[in-house]
């Protein structure tokens, strides 16, 4: 079913077009930076919990040393 529409209408028809694929492309850019900044931060919550870890590990192996040395004195 062709339609024969008059140029004006066929010009209107052509910019909606446009418009509406610009649009799309638009939401689908902003999806993808969501992905991407979900992705990062939770890349960084695991890097910290481990970092965390790694930190209280190494606090809890150290020896204490203030109570050695008021003996030493």
């Amino acid at each position: 079913m062709t339609q024969n529409f008059s140029k004006s209408r066929q010009q209107a028809e052509a910019a909606f077009g446009r418009t509406q694929t610009e649009f799309f492309a638009r939401g689908r850019a902003v999806e993808e930076l969501d992905s991407i900044v979900e992705a990062r931060d939770a890349k960084t919550s695991r890097l910290r919990e481990l970092r965390m870890a790694k930190e209280a590990e190494a606090h809890a192996a150290t020896p204490k040393t203030i109570g050695s040395r008021a003996k030493k004195s």
